[in-house]
């Protein structure tokens, strides 16, 4: 099997945006080593009579799916690109609706034959999936079997994500850094084996568990309830628990990093680094994220490099090799050992809320790029946009996520939001401040909103640096006006220790 081709990225910048969209000094950080050979991986391309070369010069109706902050950040950057034409959210939220995309309500997600024919009818030429749930529920093979064009991978190449046994078996086979592993299907042998283990181990659920089914577990005794909460208690689900993965406990520093993938070619996007649990200093529970930054200052062009060539580039291979290619974006969670990289897991969607800085960050004609990835032809990008000095703003994205009270735990809806007008203007002179909603409802106001979900609004600001993005970005907190928002206040320390 030849190797999978390695590029970097860089496209046009964008005209006439608004603050937050304004091109800004901008760099691209790619990787610095020398690319594997190429491969011609055969796969199934989309039945359309115009190749994506003469669409990307077309104006593009576009369809995000999903209604969180990745989805409104997603959905808020397509809308910019110059070869964008209509930008829809399924089924998006108050929002995506405030910032004028069309939300195509009441159709669902989770309604595959409504979706491809909302797209027939508005003549959508690419959907972008944003969760994990639709894709490995087979959103994308669905709309591929319409002629439809889409970005995210089939049922088959999303078990990356829904099912970490499988994630770690490809590990074993194509020999990916991560952590020792045992996968159980019966909650005795998992107890025995971590008994005699005797260390710290982290338990995950095989199966999806909205980012909250990783538990870590410093003594036995911890280890043993987790496998009782979700094997028996089955607290993440009878499915997502019925199998686990248990591993070693890694220590080191955490980083997302993403790359865009079409199955055969895989090109380094960018990097992030996630904030998981719910209080300063890093304590308390796992939630789905409650911060992040980008870049990650840990990324450097030698720590890209390795990334791509010992888990990015092998997983691309793998995938092949098992006959499901993989087309859309891959996001390797890695932890920093010894100045190494080893996977912990990989999804195949945008972090959420990482996504929320990316895209703050990116200054690319988005719809262009992704066109490309869903079409198979990443390697036919020019020169100049992949090189380019516009894809990327030089400075640090922060995102601050504001929870309802309660999360991830029990929390009230309805609760009322205001003043997201008023945080949206501290825009300082080198940078500027942009709230994407998640779990947010239309208030009784103009102008106001309500809480309908656990994460509720993505505070996000653009600086020079790490330490002006954060205060930006807490100075936009402080005008929100929801007395019942919890939030951390250290979101960046890493960077800025």
């Amino acid at each position: 099997m030849a190797a999978a081709r390695m590029r970097g990225l860089g496209v046009r910048s964008l005209r006439g945006r608004s603050s937050c969209g304004q091109p800004l000094p901008c760099r691209y950080v790619s990787s610095s080593s020398s690319s594997p050979s190429s491969s011609r991986l055969s796969r199934s391309l989309n039945a359309r009579a115009s190749s994506s070369a003469s669409q990307a010069t077309q104006k593009t109706n576009v369809l995000v799916v999903g209604g969180g902050g990745r989805e409104h950040a997603l959905a808020w950057r397509l809308r910019q690109a110059p070869s964008a034409a209509d930008v829809f959210v399924c089924p998006g939220n108050a929002g995506t609706a405030d910032d004028g995309m069309a939300t195509p309500a009441p159709l669902s997600d989770a309604d595959f034959d409504a979706v491809a024919a909302f797209c027939e009818e508005r003549d959508v030429q690419l959907v972008v999936v944003g969760p994990e749930a639709p894709l490995v529920a087979g959103l994308a093979d669905h709309l591929r079997e319409r002629n439809i064009r889409v970005f995210g991978p089939s049922a088959a190449a999303a078990k990356l994500e829904g099912s970490k046994a499988f994630m770690k078996d490809l590990c074993a086979e194509m020999g990916i850094p991560t952590a020792a592993f045992q996968t159980f299907s019966d909650p005795e042998s998992a107890k025995k084996y971590v008994v005699d283990l005797n260390s710290p181990v982290v338990v995950k659920t095989d199966g999806l568990a909205a980012g909250k089914g990783v538990l870590m577990c410093e003594t036995v005794d911890e280890a043993l309830d987790a496998i009782d909460a979700i094997m028996v208690d089955e607290q993440f689900g009878a499915e997502a628990g019925s199998t686990i993965v248990v591993e070693a406990l890694l220590r080191g520093e955490e980083l997302s990093f993403f790359a865009l993938c079409d199955g055969k070619t895989a090109i380094p996007f960018a990097s992030a680094q996630d904030h998981k649990r719910l209080l300063d200093g890093d304590e308390g529970p796992n939630t789905g994220g409650m911060g992040a930054y980008s870049p990650a200052p840990i990324a450097t062009p030698e720590m890209e490099s390795a990334i791509m060539k010992d888990l990015v580039l092998p997983t691309v291979d793998g995938m092949a090799k098992r006959g499901c290619p993989f087309t859309g974006v891959l996001f390797a969670g890695i932890m920093v050992v010894d100045g190494k990289p080893m996977l912990l897991e990989h999804n195949v969607r945008f972090g959420d809320p990482e996504c929320e800085a990316l895209m703050l960050r990116y200054q690319g004609d988005l719809v262009e790029v992704l066109m490309r990835a869903a079409d198979g032809e990443l390697d036919k990008l020019d020169d100049d946009q992949v090189s380019g000095p516009n894809a990327w703003n030089s400075g640090t994205a922060m995102t601050v996520v504001l929870a309802a009270n309660g999360y991830p735990g029990s929390y009230a809806k309805g609760t009322r939001i205001a003043g997201l007008s008023e945080a949206e203007q501290t825009t300082p002179p080198d940078g500027c401040v942009k709230i994407f909603h998640a779990g947010t409802s239309e208030g009784a106001a103009p102008g106001e909103f309500a809480a309908n979900g656990g994460r509720v609004l993505a505070v996000t600001a653009m600086r020079d640096n790490v330490r002006d993005a954060a205060a930006s970005a807490y100075e936009a907190v402080g005008k929100v006006q929801w007395d019942d928002m919890v939030y951390r206040k250290d979101i960046g320390f890493r960077a800025m220790q």
